[in-house]
């Protein structure tokens, strides 16, 4: 089957671009492998006119918004494969279907990677978070902590006092050095070097030395990966973050292979429901307007 474009991704970042090419009335195909990020949490907050609301229910309402308009084409399926042939792109699916399209629009955003400490997992998206913008608030200024994982954990743990006191376990992977204990204290960040061994209960921290600390939540820093290898099929360039490899894109979500745009959370080192909106909104105007001004 032919469509003039089609968006790998289903989720915010996905529908936002697909709903600007079906308002164009372009033909589009959404493949969506039904595994949004956030599916972890049960409320998604910093989102205008949605702030609170469960971001299953903003998805659901999101898709039969875009599913309204007659040239939207939506597959629950995952894409396997991805390359050039002539003039346009042919997609596989892992169930062994195809389609052609003269534009891609990547938006299957990255899979995050916790610290191996247990119980980190179990509490993902409740008490063991990433985004205080997302988060902060409803923890009511309680104790905090920030589990160290990686450079962007110093920044973190500056950060997050914002929202309530907040001790820095360094875990054996940050160590401060004098300048930068010197900007914890003046935050009132209290640096804990003994090793985290398990989280527990709602967000209690169980130290080797048996001491354990209870916190109102837990902030990480997760590394990232991308949700598939269909950028590295098509040879699209990568950019490096703090957190992981995104795909490289100019102002207009255009990756470095021509006709194949990205956005979301796969295409920038930090993500939430409203920035993979504003990605979308970019990369399907910008997307419809290469149709229309290939030379651009």
């Amino acid at each position: 089957m032919r469509f003039d474009v089609i968006v790998v991704g289903g989720s915010y970042a996905g529908m936002a671009a697909a709903l600007q090419l079906a308002r164009a009335r372009r033909r589009v195909l959404v493949l969506d492998g039904g595994q949004r990020r956030n599916r972890f949490t049960s409320h998604a907050h910093g989102v205008l006119t949605q702030d609170g609301r469960d971001p299953a229910a903003i998805a659901a309402d999101g898709r039969a918004q875009l599913l309204a308009y007659p040239d939207v084409t939506w597959r629950q399926d995952r894409a396997a494969r991805a390359a050039r042939t002539g003039a346009r792109f042919e997609v596989s699916t892992e169930s062994g279907d195809r389609f052609e399209g003269e534009r891609l629009i990547l938006a299957y955003g990255v899979v995050d990677q916790l610290p191996p400490v247990p119980g980190l997992w179990e509490r993902w998206g409740r008490t063991v978070l990433h985004c205080p913008y997302c988060h902060g608030y409803e923890l009511n200024q309680g104790e905090l902590g920030v589990l160290a994982s990686g450079a962007l954990s110093l920044h973190q743990a500056l950060l997050i006092p914002e929202w309530g006191p907040t001790t820095f376990f360094t875990n054996g992977v940050l160590i401060p050095d004098a300048g930068q204990r010197a900007q914890l204290a003046e935050r009132g960040v209290k640096v804990e070097e003994e090793s985290v061994l398990a989280v527990k209960g709602e967000a209690e921290v169980c130290l080797a030395d048996g001491r354990s600390l209870s916190l109102a939540g837990l902030f990480v820093a997760p590394a990232i990966r991308a949700a598939s290898d269909l950028a590295v099929q098509l040879g699209c360039e990568t950019s490096d973050t703090p957190l992981g490899p995104v795909v490289k894109t100019d102002a207009r979500q255009a990756t470095t292979v021509a006709g194949v745009f990205a956005c979301g959370d796969l295409a920038r080192g930090a993500g939430s429901v409203s920035l993979a909106i504003g990605d979308g909104a970019m990369a399907g105007t910008a997307t419809h307007q290469s149709l229309v001004f290939p030379a651009t």
